[in-house]
């Protein structure tokens, strides 16, 4: 059963908050720590999150000014962003990430279900959008607990990262140049509370199996597929996990083989 829109957004403010709770508890000299990012800091991926919420908070409150300022390389303004973030402590970091995700979060709350945000590439139903708010905290986490050494417990909130991860099949081809197959895809995975959930049709001929943390962790390329334990099964499945994308954006350098081991 899907969630309902209230509990995704309940969802992302739990993504939020167990994530401050770790980079709150940092010092300053680990905010500068590297992350399996390269040319990224600890503070670097927070900063992203920070101006990330900020543009997601104006496309809610002011559409047309989010269309006239975002371009159309999206990759030169996250960097753009990210140089002249760094003058910030971090103090300074987390208070404005703090900011832009409580309005955030109360735009999103008061929003219509039904309604159409613009974002980097076509615009997006909202519960969607709060849903990839949710997928990109995640994803920007599990760079700093890898570079922390934190441990972060897997939770139920991993199906809305799945399940962008599954509807982001189409886009991962597209973004890396490539055909869209017409074969679908099954998906069947095992949640941290050991509940199955599943994707496709029963019974294709390509498909993906395992655990939803190892799914989540490719699909926004913070693993390579060979340092997890997924089957996957036929040519368009074994394609697919080559170029997953959950995230908007041109393709990503992901992680190397052997750079994690499951």
């Amino acid at each position: 059963m899907k969630p309902t829109y209230a509990a995704v957004v309940a969802d992302l403010s739990a993504e939020y908050a167990e994530l401050d709770a770790i980079v709150a508890a940092l010092d300053d000299e680990a905010w500068s720590l590297p992350t399996p990012a390269p040319g990224w800091t600890v503070g670097d991926q927070v900063r992203h999150l920070a101006f990330s919420d900020a543009r997601a908070r104006e496309a809610l409150a002011d559409p047309d000014a989010f269309e006239a300022s975002k371009g159309t390389n999206v990759g030169a303004a996250v960097q753009r962003a990210l140089d002249e973030a760094r003058s910030l402590g971090p103090r300074e970091v987390l208070a404005w990430w703090r900011d832009e995700r409580s309005w955030l979060l109360d735009l999103l709350e008061g929003a219509d279900p039904a309604r159409r945000v613009p974002w980097y590439g076509p615009p997006m139903g909202v519960v969607s959008f709060a849903t990839a708010r949710l997928m990109e905290t995640w994803a920007h986490g599990q760079d700093v607990v890898d570079a922390v050494g934190a441990t972060r417990v897997p939770t139920a909130r991993l199906r809305h990262v799945a399940d962008i991860g599954v509807r982001a099949m189409p886009w991962s081809f597209t973004v890396h140049g490539l055909a869209v197959p017409t074969e679908p895809v099954r998906v069947e995975l095992r949640g941290p509370d050991g509940d199955a959930w599943a994707w496709g049709a029963d019974g294709a001929a390509s498909a993906v199996r395992g655990e939803a943390l190892d799914f989540c962790l490719v699909v926004t390329q913070r693993r390579h597929p060979a340092d997890v334990r997924l089957a996957v099964e036929g040519p368009v499945a074994e394609q697919w996990m080559a170029v997953a994308q959950a995230f908007a954006g041109p393709p990503g350098a992901g992680r190397s083989k052997g750079q994690f081991s499951s």
